[in-house]
């Protein structure tokens, strides 16, 4: 019986990336997504040294793009055993009446429509061989609404009853469904969402342990290792200082 084969979106950073180095460690076959080419290239490399691994490059907001893409597959390769729909961002970090139109469509394009856009090429195989796991990442904004999170926190809301929907959806087909939502990671999410200003982006972590990459990239493997009747279907993420949404014990010292 051949290795399972994974595809992971926004596999060149954070949570992603850290998902695939522990996937190819256990001999996970791999299909690493993103939009870097050059940080793609050096992943398969790196990781072809544990398991068989390709890339495909596409932008999630592109349906053009990921169809074309994923269409390519074949052979083993297009027969996709667990989908972990990585890829999202959050953009700014202002109240409603100032938000910019511009960040609203990144984040709704990226975190909702990109999410559906891959599930839907993926899916046709996974129901006709009624098997399959599917792994949508969201975050704790998906539970909780905070101050400055508006449209972010609205397509993070909108990943968990997207993922309630596909559970329900395909649960006659055997499909296993899955949801991780984290709190505070440290990776480049923050970076981004404050356009690139470092001293901003990196005082959200400071004063505490948030949750790196590799926490994720853990729970991800035993989700996907439970045996065939168990299926975890949502789960909430935090490090120990964050209490919820809003509340994080830091060190003011």
């Amino acid at each position: 019986m051949r290795n399972k084969i994974v595809l992971i979106t926004g596999a060149t950073s954070g949570i992603g990336e850290a998902t695939a180095k522990l996937l190819a460690k256990h001999k996970f076959r791999l299909i690493v997504c993103g939009r870097r080419k050059e940080r793609l290239k050096r992943l398969v490399v790196q990781l072809g040294q544990e398991t068989d691994t390709i890339s495909l490059s596409f932008d999630v907001r592109n349906k053009e793009e990921i169809f074309s893409s994923i269409s390519s597959l074949s052979g083993d390769w297009s027969d996709i055993d667990i989908l972990i729909n990585n890829a999202g961002n959050a953009h700014g970090f202002a109240p409603i009446q100032t938000g910019s139109l511009d960040d609203w469509d990144a984040m709704i394009d990226i975190n909702v429509k990109g999410l559906l856009y891959v599930t839907k090429v993926v899916l046709p195989r996974m129901v006709e061989k009624s098997a399959g796991h599917i792994i949508n990442i969201g975050s704790i904004a998906g539970k909780e609404v905070y101050p400055n999170g508006n449209v972010y926190c609205a397509s993070k809301h909108a990943v968990d009853a997207i993922n309630n929907g596909m559970r329900i959806d395909l649960n006659e087909y055997g499909i296993k469904v899955s949801q991780i939502n984290p709190g505070l990671v440290e990776t480049e999410f923050s970076l981004v969402r404050f356009k690139g200003d470092k001293k901003r982006s990196g005082a959200v972590y400071k004063g505490f342990q948030p949750l790196v990459a590799a926490d994720i990239a853990n729970l991800i493997h035993f989700i996907i290792t439970q045996p065939a009747h168990v299926n975890i279907s949502d789960m909430v993420v935090l490090p120990l200082a964050q209490a919820n949404a809003t509340i994080v014990k830091k060190d003011t010292q």
